[in-house]
């Protein structure tokens, strides 16, 4: 791994921030399932319309056609979802995790405001959504901590509504540990279904399938291109895309322990591992130390994270701590992990980032189940215009205002003047009719 250092960290971590990257097995798939050579978004195009236009019909059909498989129904019914069973261990650890994201969430303000003066009110009103969609992946294992970190900020938020969607295994099951939490979360809709198939059905409606308000939740490439097309038919909470970590570490850190938070991300696929040190031994040590740690991984994690490190991860060598942290806020990754002798120091420098991870023992592994704040943070860059999903992802804001005839004599005038100013003359009329 070459050591970058001045301009060439800095055009290192610069990014492009519109172009969804497609894999050359992604192209190969299409080819392969849709017998011609079609682009990631016009297949996403083809599946949207099929949905809006033919319902659950459409939803099964593209269930079986890119799952394998068929399901009997699109809901899980009440009994499965009660019947639903994991080892006492793992329950016990989703009600943990279920309890530190409530807690967290709660102490975030969620109520308006209504400001009352000689000149009337004014102020806003926070109002939950109607209904929200919680898209959950499935792939090769269950994320349940993405269940419990969408679901519950949006519960938190007064949503009474909750439709969370996931692909169904071969059997067309969905897997137990997604069931129970959703059961701890008191959630009774669960689709069998993923994929852009899921989000036409959740943006659109179906008969089995209600339309919500809003989406969240991470996707593959697909997902992501389809809560794209459908946003403004509904509301999306963001574009999520490969994971992201960079590590800032001076010469008191501890290689095993800066290896292990790197590899940690660098097992997701498409995930881009970054470290920053302003000591080159410790680069070096943590080079090696990566190498060991890589062999001691089971397969298939050891290749994910292979691709990872050989293909994306970025070294970079900082002239001082000051210069990190300005690289880090320039690259604004997803989860900036402080691993200095006094991270606290630098927490009033940091300016972009999904989340800071401060200290040893706040590795961001463990912010992806029971920290507390939750896991979906922005991607790719887009921590510089956007934040971790939180209580305000579903709410609606409406402003207040209630003014008086005082005020009216007060600022009238100028709205007149400015509405003229704009050519806009039945709205300076409606002021002075006032007046």
């Amino acid at each position: 791994m070459q050591v970058l250092e001045g301009d060439a960290a800095r055009a290192a971590l610069t990014r492009s921030f519109n172009e969804i990257p497609v894999p050359d097995a992604v192209l190969a798939r299409i080819r392969d399932t849709f017998g011609e050579a079609l682009t990631p978004e016009a297949v996403v195009a083809r599946i949207l319309d099929d949905v809006r236009q033919r319902g659950d019909e459409a939803l099964l059909d593209w269930t079986a056609k890119l799952d394998g498989v068929r399901p009997g129904g699109l809901n899980v019914g009440p009994a499965e979802i009660e019947a639903a069973q994991v080892d006492p261990t793992l329950h016990e650890a989703i009600r943990l995790a279920i309890r530190r994201v409530r807690s967290f969430y709660e102490q975030q303000p969620a109520h308006g405001f209504l400001n009352h003066s000689p000149e009337g009110a004014l102020g806003q009103l926070v109002r939950p959504l109607g209904r929200v969609g919680v898209y959950v992946p499935g792939g090769l294992a269950p994320l349940i901590s993405t269940l419990i970190h969408t679901a519950v900020p949006a519960q938190v938020a007064g949503v009474q509504d909750i439709v969370v969607a996931t692909p169904p295994a071969r059997d067309g099951t969905v897997h137990p540990a997604i069931l129970v939490a959703a059961r701890e979360l008191g959630l009774t809709q669960v689709v069998r279904a993923g994929g852009a198939q899921a989000i036409a059905a959740l943006a659109y409606g179906t008969a089995s399938v209600p339309a919500v308000d809003k989406i969240a939740g991470p996707g593959n490439l697909f997902v992501v291109i389809a809560k794209r097309m459908v946003y403004g038919q509904t509301g999306i909470e963001s574009l999520p895309g490969p994971t992201e970590t960079l590590v800032v570490a001076d010469d008191s850190a501890d290689p095993r322990h800066v290896a292990a938070d790197l590899l940690a991300q660098a097992e997701h696929n498409g995930a881009e591992p970054v470290l920053v040190s302003t000591s080159r031994e410790l680069l070096l040590a943590v080079q090696a130390e990566i190498g060991g740690q890589l062999e001691a991984l089971p397969e298939p994690n050891r290749s994910w994270a292979r691709d990872s490190v050989l293909a994306r991860m970025k070294v970079v060598l900082a002239a001082d701590l000051h210069e990190a942290l300005a690289l880090a806020n320039l690259y604004a990754p997803e989860h900036l992990c402080l691993l200095t002798r006094d991270p606290w120091s630098l927490l009033g420098q940091v300016t972009r980032a999904g989340g800071v991870f401060v200290g040893e023992y706040s590795m961001e592994a463990l912010g992806d189940y029971v920290a507390g704040p939750s896991h979906v943070m922005p991607t790719g860059g887009t921590a510089r215009f956007m934040s971790p999903v939180n209580v305000r992802d579903f709410q609606n804001i409406i402003s207040v205002v209630g003014l008086n005839a005082s005020a009216l004599r007060q600022i009238g005038p100028a709205g007149a003047a400015l509405a003229r100013a704009e050519g806009l003359e039945a709205h300076a009329r409606a002021i002075e009719s006032r007046l």
